[in-house]
């Protein structure tokens, strides 16, 4: 993005709203501070061979999903999970929606094709998961937040994982909400952390507002960094708008990732959110992909790079 009449502008825009993964940065975090650098520089390259311990985070795979501009996501999911495969994670990190309408047989599909990648996998729910019968299909295959409702947390490489579930009772055009149980859960799970433990957190709809208007946010997100604001380095990742933006407060550092299914709007560009169905020919891709985060050894940060099927 350019700003020749503000540059300071421009950079602070790209900085806060960076759309689409195309812009093909590797972005690292230290201290609330943003440094990147062009993927393939050597810059990127020595930042990323740092990470001592690295993992994937991918989101809204839509299996169901059969119309424009993507009317087999099964393919792009597969291409999306060999992308990942390359990067020999640790663990993937799947922040919802795997399916587009909570059926039984999406899921089978899901399941089938993830476990083939033979990656460890976490879940959190979207709110396409969740559509018939309270999420039971869900829970039923991906158990590890089933007891609590969705929520829960682990360690893994260093780093302390907190998974939370804003997708429940979701209406229409309406933001998401934590609420009360799983604030203390997370206030009682930080409790026996100490400040320099790396933390991410993970969940479906942003936790910091992106536009209202549309429902992408969370309403109760500012008591989420009350309760971060101690720890020196914490990532968020979210799915939900099928595109790549990112936020900055404080020690928090906000990302949303890319659909591996079909992409949406920037906000407020088009009357309403859902899949852009008039894509160029040959856009698609460069428009789907996942993320990859590293650990960087003897640094708290975690660098976060977005990584498109093409382009």
């Amino acid at each position: 993005m350019r700003n020749d009449e503000h540059p300071d502008h421009g950079r602070r825009h790209a900085l806060e709203c960076m759309l689409w993964a195309g812009s093909g940065l590797l972005w690292t975090v230290a201290g609330g501070i943003p440094r990147s650098s062009l993927l393939g520089s050597a810059e990127a390259h020595a930042q990323s061979a740092q990470g001592s311990f690295s993992f994937v985070h991918i989101s809204d795979t839509h299996l169901g999903f059969n119309m424009a501009p993507n009317p087999d996501p099964v393919v792009t999911l597969r291409e999306s999970l060999d992308r990942a495969k390359s990067f020999n994670p640790a663990l993937m990190l799947h922040t919802g929606d795997i399916t587009h309408l909570s059926r039984p047989g999406e899921f089978d599909r899901a399941t089938q094709i993830i476990n083939g990648a033979r990656i460890e996998t976490h879940y959190a729910p979207g709110e396409h998961d969740v559509v018939e019968d309270d999420g039971k299909d869900f829970y039923q295959r991906f158990p590890q937040g089933a007891r609590t409702g969705g929520f829960y947390s682990f360690d893994q490489g260093g780093v302390h994982f907190v998974c939370l579930n804003n997708v429940t009772n979701l209406q229409a055009g309406k933001m998401g909400m934590i609420g009360a149980e799983q604030m203390r859960f997370l206030e009682q799970d930080l409790a026996a952390r100490t400040a320099s433990t790396p933390i991410v957190v993970f969940a479906h709809i942003p936790l910091w507002v992106v536009h209202e208007p549309w429902g992408w946010g969370t309403e109760d997100s500012a008591q989420l960094l009350r309760l971060l604001a101690r720890f020196g380095s914490v990532t968020v990742l979210n799915g939900h708008i099928h595109q790549t933006m990112q936020k900055i407060e404080g020690h928090v550092a906000f990302h949303t990732g890319m659909s591996t299914a079909f992409p949406q709007p920037a906000p407020g560009s088009r009357p309403s959110a859902g899949p852009i169905r008039d894509l160029p020919p040959g856009e698609l891709r460069k428009l789907l992909g996942i993320n990859r985060v590293s650990r960087v050894q003897n640094d708290g940060a975690l660098a976060v790079v977005s990584s498109p099927l093409e382009g």
